[in-house]
């Protein structure tokens, strides 16, 4: 595949830059030491690692993405995603600060302060069931966050692991695991027992290599669940008394043609980037065909431009915001550099050659 290196480090934001010489090229090692700190001259994610609290998280919150057009209002797990994806190492002063809030995530606490934006508001509380769930995608955010840092090996980190996919294989090996819904009035909804997956728990798994070869059966069970048709019903839960819409849960193939490509481009390249990790994609005929149209649409030159039109490609899925832009511009050349570096950066996880021009 040709990767277009030099078109990358004329175009592309800091971030971009440094990703597509380490990870994409694989030549971080032939350059000066300094070259490392690349991504902290990055001045969007300094300007994230500034307003971290003295305690090492963001806005009281975890999940909650920023106000449009700034960062006020962001929480804690998204911005350590984001400067983990800007290339900041977990040692950096804003994510090793970070650190101490999202492993004590990963414990059973059933502490009211932990539940940050889910709290209830003064005067109300939750239903205990509500609040075992909301426990539960912190929990798994966290995990995939640290995962993803580098934190593969901790013990804190397999425990939650080994716990989440046990659940979901319990879910997965029961009659709800074929179907899960139950019909409440004139709504399908899930039904409360249920446990599928989170984007979370997948993220979790594709960044802990070592873990997924010891439970290589239950990651074969959890594939052909990811290869389901996607059911048409609206992703809602009964949990307790109350109907949470629950978008982050996984209920089979997020990209099962074409129309799901085009609809949220960046939120595709999430899906191929994760099944890539996860050593799924390369199994997967359909997920394979889309990756390939993505390549079909760069030039000779490597660099991507859209099927369709000429606009930037946009997405409004919370689990995506932390991924895509890393771009600052969204004018000139620039439209096309996030999308170009993830199509080398899959290429490179599925281990195919790379040209560099």
């Amino acid at each position: 595949m040709v990767f277009p290196l030099g078109w990358i480090l004329e175009h592309a934001a800091l971030p971009i830059q440094y990703r597509a010489v380490t990870e994409v090229a694989k030549i971080g090692d032939h350059l000066p030491a300094t070259y490392a700190n690349t991504p902290y001259f990055h001045r969007p994610a300094v300007e994230i690692a500034v307003r971290q609290s003295y305690d090492g998280t963001w806005s009281g919150a975890m999940l909650t993405l920023p106000s449009k057009g700034g960062i006020d209002g962001l929480g804690s797990i998204n911005a350590v995603r984001r400067l983990l994806e800007c290339g900041w190492d977990k040692d950096s002063p804003a994510v090793y600060q970070a650190r101490r809030s999202l492993f004590r995530l990963l414990a059973e606490d059933e502490d009211a302060a932990q539940l940050y934006e889910f709290q209830p508001k003064a005067g109300k509380s939750l239903e205990p069931e509500v609040a075992a769930h909301h426990r539960r995608l912190l929990r798994e955010a966290a995990g995939a966050t640290l995962a993803q840092a580098g934190f593969e090996s901790d013990p804190r980190v397999r425990g939650l692991a080994r716990r989440t996919l046990e659940r979901i294989m319990d879910f997965l090996d029961s009659p709800l695991g074929q179907k899960p819904w139950v019909r409440v009035g004139n709504q399908q909804v899930l039904a409360a027992e249920a446990s599928p997956p989170s984007v979370y728990a997948l993220q979790m798994l594709a960044h802990m290599p070592l873990f997924r070869s010891e439970y290589y059966t239950s990651m074969e069970t959890l594939y052909e669940y990811l290869t389901r048709p996607l059911p048409r019903q609206e992703a809602i839960q009964i949990v307790g008394k109350k109907h949470l819409h629950v978008p982050l849960l996984v209920l089979g193939d997020m990209l099962p043609h074409r129309n799901a490509v085009d609809a949220d481009i960046p939120m595709a390249l999430a899906w191929l980037e994760t099944m890539a990790r996860l050593n799924f994609l390369r199994r997967n005929e359909n997920w394979g065909k889309m990756y390939e149209r993505f390549v079909d649409d760069c030039g000779r030159d490597g660099v991507w431009h859209p099927h369709k039109g000429m606009a930037t490609p946009k997405t409004t899925n919370p689990f995506v915001w932390p991924f895509f832009p890393l771009e600052v511009h969204a004018a000139g050349e620039e439209r096309w550099t996030d999308v170009t570096f993830r199509i080398g950066l899959i290429a490179r996880l599925l281990g195919r050659p790379i040209e560099l021009v």
